[in-house]
């Protein structure tokens, strides 16, 4: 079973640019969109228009001193949103308000049962928290998202699930009280990376205790070991809690060679996590599936993570090769030479300490999380 599949795509979303020499380049939608158009896939969608979030909608997650802010920085153009990873720039407070806007038009689709799943590959903001700025993140598209679903709709269980190679700590801690949000967080380990957090013993507080599962990765685990740690938490985490709608954050920095992260995982990592996810959303949630994109800073990688992921959603097998104007469309707006293949071969590591660390992780889990009640 697949259920209607939706994307939100509109020249708005390219507005959230932080700069030409920023890592978080908006092409990286650009390119998406191209090779799944190139594959054929748009004929197997339905297209959602973005809108701009309200300030009311904002504030479900952020405070207003917060909006206050950057909407000053917003119309003066220059300065510094966060500790210096997160610039503001003219129009950001619109710019950012158009990425919720659009993950809460792709919330709306599928609660009013237009689609089952929606994509937003400009969202999955996660590093934002309620009162500043963090990691690129100007406003955190997810955590609105979850506020309003519970606001709007009434849910009581939401399921976040998040592949960034960066910690969702915006979103953990935004809810690491509330029982009506299971999260969990593949991400590598903070001793090696931003934001520094997401630790095993970091499992929710009060009645959510038990509900923030997180699985700190080494550097250069592969598909196999990442694979591993995610059929050990995330369908067992999934069936315990029966969740009435998922989020995946789908960040694409969890590739091999990606300049900001340290992990190896390839597109098979992606497609598989995107099939059970679905798998698991049709069983427990009625198909109910919001994806963001997230990180992702080497454009090739972005593009085939996503539209892979995509595929999964849509039932269909992407070819091993992307087509040649796709490529061509790569190299004229990137200036780099595109990938040959989409799905590229595994990176193998015999490394048995390695292992041994992330089976470690998960023992530890298993005893004080919901996946082994």
């Amino acid at each position: 079973m697949s259920g209607r599949t939706a994307i939100v795509t509109g020249g708005q979303l390219l507005s959230y640019d932080l700069g030409p020499s920023h890592p978080l380049r908006p092409e990286r939608v650009k390119v998406t969109l191209a090779l799944i158009e190139s594959l054929g896939l748009m004929t197997l969608l339905e297209l959602l228009q973005p809108r701009l979030a309200a300030s009311q909608e904002l504030l479900l997650f952020h405070t207003k001193q917060y909006l206050n802010k950057v909407r000053e920085y917003s119309g003066r153009g220059y300065g510094l949103l966060d500790s210096g990873d997160t610039p503001a720039f003219k129009g950001c407070f619109e710019a950012t308000s158009w990425v919720v806007g659009a993950s809460l038009a792709a919330v709306e689709s599928i609660m009013s049962g237009g689609v089952s799943h929606a994509f937003n590959f400009s969202g999955g903001l996660h590093h934002a928290h309620p009162d500043r700025a963090s990691g690129f993140c100007i406003f955190n598209d997810p955590a609105v998202c979850i506020a309003f679903l519970k606001k709007k709709y009434g849910l009581k269980k939401i399921a976040y699930i998040d592949l960034d190679a960066h910690h969702g700590d915006g979103v953990m801690y935004g809810f690491y009280d509330d029982p009506s949000v299971l999260d969990i967080d593949l991400h590598e380990d903070g001793r090696y990376l931003f934001p520094g957090t997401g630790y095993p013993d970091e499992t929710g507080k009060g009645e959510a205790e038990r509900l923030k599962i997180n699985v700190p990765l080494p550097p250069d685990t592969n598909d196999n070991l990442y694979i591993e740690a995610f059929r050990r938490t995330v369908p067992p985490a999934i069936k315990f809690y029966e969740p009435e709608f998922i989020l995946l954050q789908s960040g694409a920095d969890s590739h091999i060679n990606d300049p900001l992260s340290h992990l190896s995982i390839t597109v098979k990592t992606y497609n598989e996590a995107a099939t059970t996810i679905h798998d698991l959303a049709h069983q427990f949630c009625q198909g109910r599936v919001l994806v963001l994109g997230g990180g992702g800073y080497k454009l090739s990688n972005a593009a085939r993570c996503w539209t892979s992921v995509l595929s999964s959603f849509v039932g269909t097998r992407l070819p091993k090769a992307p087509p040649e104007e796709w490529r061509n469309y790569y190299r004229t707006i990137t200036g780099e030479e595109a990938p040959t293949t989409i799905a590229e071969p595994e990176k193998e590591i015999a490394d048995q300490m390695k292992r041994q660390e992330i089976i470690g992780v998960l023992e530890e889990l298993e005893k004080c999380t919901c996946i082994r009640n």
